[in-house]
């Protein structure tokens, strides 16, 4: 395989044309190499427009997904972002060379110590590793410029939301198969959130979110 044609092939014609078009974020998916992140048994898959398997059952997600989600959160270089479900540390690794700090949550321990070499590997010195459930987030650590949930949830716990800064953003996939929303939450008050609705996909779930309660009479 030429990797680096198949890089520029997946930049091209997978992420491009799904609206990423932040010069910036288009020349950090260049630059990251996606395969490190990638177990070796499904290296041949890295450029592909597909969720690739991991450890556990999980996956990471498709290249296009991530892209937008990094894109929509717009950061800057002096700010912290939280990110629920490090997964392989693929998006860790792009949120810290975009932002100042990241700390991330992955709630299985063989993800997170993979995660956490890989990110050594990569040499990516300002993105933290934590095996822990993230749904509460980290409210010791915050508040925080941006929070990524890199997988979808039901609905966004207010846990969360109440942890941004004002003017802090939040990214998610929300809702349930077969059409979920990726959405940015920001708050522009101490009480008050701005919901914006970015694009429709579907995305696995989160490992500790759940589902929403129903009722039968």
């Amino acid at each position: 395989m030429n990797v680096e044609q198949a890089r520029f092939n997946m930049i091209e014609q997978q992420i491009r044309p799904w609206n990423v078009l932040d010069p910036a974020v288009l020349s950090l998916l260049g630059a990251v190499k996606r395969e490190d992140f990638v177990p070796v048994a499904h290296r041949s898959l890295a450029f592909m427009d597909i969720e690739i398997p991991l450890a556990d059952g999980q996956v990471m997600l498709a290249p296009r997904l991530e892209a937008r989600l990094l894109q929509e959160l717009a950061l800057h270089r002096n700010e912290k972002v939280l990110e629920i479900g490090t997964g392989s540390g693929f998006m860790a690794a792009l949120l810290a060379h975009k932002s100042q700090q990241v700390l991330s949550y992955e709630i299985r321990p063989a993800l997170a110590a993979m995660a956490r070499e890989n990110l050594r590997h990569a040499m990516v010195m300002n993105a933290e590793v934590r095996q822990g459930d993230g749904i509460a987030g980290d409210a010791g650590r915050g508040p925080w410029d941006a929070i990524v949930l890199s997988g979808s949830v039901a609905q966004v716990p207010q846990a969360l939301l109440d942890q941004l800064k004002v003017g802090g953003r939040l990214v998610a996939v929300v809702g349930s198969e077969p059409m979920m929303l990726a959405q940015r939450i920001t708050r522009t008050g101490e009480r008050d959130f701005r919901t914006e609705v970015l694009f429709d996909t579907v995305a696995p779930r989160l490992d500790g979110f759940g589902e929403p309660s129903t009722f039968s009479f």
